[in-house]
């Protein structure tokens, strides 16, 4: 981290310095060689030593490297810099400190949201604080933690258990319950996580840019990625998808775009083909919506779009989380095969003791909740303290405490 701020601070002189000039570009240049670089060997080495072994039958060893605390988030961000400064969309930073404070920002440098240098310039040496600011980080960051640690764990601790099963034991019901409830834990695990950083910056003064967006609610996979993890989403547009071309080319171009784009996001969650074949999903399923499902849903009833957006996104999030690509097609199998559905002992094993935990996170998931404590403000007090009294027992009680998001 240290070194990719140095390098981008020089970089970033020098593009300003000799703007125009092929200096400039050959610095710019520079930074995103050596940033892209750097996340690449040590994120990617053992895919690309694996890849090797399996097709050319050669015996090179795994180098079994840790990857560096948030790594994929700073990385973006530095790169934001020098391209924002070459793009003279924000000014040079001649103080290293407050570009460094810029890089590692705490609250989100592990699991985001990205934060671009050109959002938050401004900020870190001109901040505003009070009490009421103070306040609403305190209230935002004991919502996300509610999230994390009352739901998201608990869901997880069932998706655990199912996921744990051999897959072709299961019933249809069975599997479609797990999956779920992962759909709604990934949910909370990183809309928690990206609240609690939200949160934090208010207390310190800065204001991120929101990261969720009551994805779940979307009526067409379109919407529902300018809702969900939406600084990730912008960062690609920004930096790939328009330099690329955007949509202003000719359409065989612009599919193009689209699944470069997409198979980019798909490996930067990880150095595995099914985050690969993950991005490539969705690839196909927005090529498809901007070809003709978009015009077909507006003609559709709200629920049946509702509907349309949750389906794929469960079936996306199997392709997800299973990395044994053979496994992903077993457990697709499990939940679409007719004849095993039945809502069999496991299946009431799991739901029952969590009925109200999972009607109460599909609740969570629409504005509902936030209208009715943004309505009746004496009930955020009550939320502050039963959320942060729950969650300090949880995380005394249970050692289930995975970040979802740590490991990209």
């Amino acid at each position: 981290m240290l070194f990719s701020c140095i390098v981008d601070y020089t970089n970033a002189l020098i593009i300003d310095r000799y703007r125009g000039t092929f200096k400039s570009k050959l610095a710019l240049i520079c930074s995103i060689v050596l940033n892209l670089s750097l996340l690449g060997f040590f994120k990617y080495s053992d895919f690309v030593i694996s890849i090797l072994n399996n097709t050319l039958n050669t015996k090179f060893d795994l180098l079994h490297m840790s990857l560096p605390i948030g790594i994929s988030f700073y990385t973006f961000q530095t790169l934001s810099y020098t391209i924002d400064i070459y793009r003279n969309e924000a000014p040079v930073s001649k103080d290293i400190i407050s570009l460094g404070t810029f890089v590692s920002l705490f609250p989100q440098l592990v699991a985001g949201p990205i934060v671009r240098y050109s959002d938050i310039y401004s900020q870190l040496n001109h901040r505003k604080h009070s009490i009421d600011k103070i306040y609403e980080g305190i209230y935002r960051f004991i919502i996300g933690l509610s999230k994390k640690v009352i739901l998201a764990n608990n869901l997880g601790i069932i998706w655990f258990n199912i996921k744990s099963t051999p897959y072709t034991t299961l019933s249809s019901a069975t599997a479609w319950l797990g999956i779920t409830c992962f759909t709604l834990q990934i949910y909370f695990d990183f809309s928690g996580y990206s609240d609690m950083a939200i949160g934090l910056g208010k207390i310190f003064g800065f204001n991120f840019l929101e990261n969720f967006n009551f994805p779940y609610i979307s009526k067409s996979i379109t919407e529902f990625w300018r809702r969900w993890h939406i600084s990730l989403g912008i960062w690609f547009r920004d930096y790939v998808y328009i330099p690329l071309g955007g949509n202003r080319c000719s359409k065989g171009r612009w599919f193009f775009n689209i699944f470069v784009v997409w198979f980019l996001t798909g490996l930067w969650h990880g150095a595995s083909f099914n985050f690969i074949l993950w991005g490539l999903y969705f690839g196909v399923i927005l090529v498809l919506e901007k070809l003709f499902l978009l015009n077909f849903l507006k003609k559709l009833p709200k629920l049946l779009n509702h509907l349309y957006v949750i389906f794929l996104i469960i079936i996306s999030f199997v392709i997800f989380d299973i990395t044994d690509i053979k496994e992903i097609f077993n457990y697709l199998s499990s939940m679409f095969n007719i004849t095993k559905f039945s809502f069999d002992k496991s299946f009431y094993y799991y739901l029952i003791p969590n009925i109200l935990l999972i009607a109460l996170s599909i609740v969570a998931c629409t504005p509902i909740i936030k209208n009715i404590l943004d309505k009746y403000k004496y009930l955020r007090f009550i939320t502050l303290i039963l959320g942060l009294t729950l969650s300090t027992a949880f995380l005394i009680d249970v050692s289930f405490n995975p970040f979802l998001y740590f490991r990209f």
